[in-house]
């Protein structure tokens, strides 16, 4: 069984902050099963995405654990980072935002295997 959204996103938050990096919660979505996109600010105007991994990137066809994939794969201007989470919030209201802030771009979240 997947971890409710909320519930995940409480544990990422405390392990970023474990490694000493701020984290945030940007916009609150559904509580049991919304999506959670991953913002990497890396405090020089550029930034990365971390979206959820498609479905056809689990081996099952119903994920136990959250994998993601950096969207674009390399850092781009947060601007452009912005505008694609207004088009994901627009698709889908019920997503979640966080974001970290972290010069070396640390992620800490489980990638698809390519």
């Amino acid at each position: 069984m997947r971890l409710k959204s909320s519930i995940w996103v409480a544990a990422y938050l405390r392990r970023c902050q474990s490694e000493g990096v701020f984290g945030a919660v940007r916009r609150r979505g559904a509580e049991e099963a919304g999506a959670v996109f991953v913002k990497i600010a890396l405090l020089d105007g550029n930034a990365m995405l971390y979206a959820p991994a498609p479905q056809s990137a689990y081996d099952d066809s119903r994920p136990v654990e959250r994998v993601f994939a950096a969207s674009p794969p390399q850092p781009v201007e947060e601007r452009k980072i912005e505008e694609r989470l207004i088009k994901e919030i627009s698709f889908d209201p019920d997503v979640w935002i966080v974001e970290i802030e972290d010069k070396a771009g640390r992620h800490f979240l489980d990638l698809v295997k390519n």
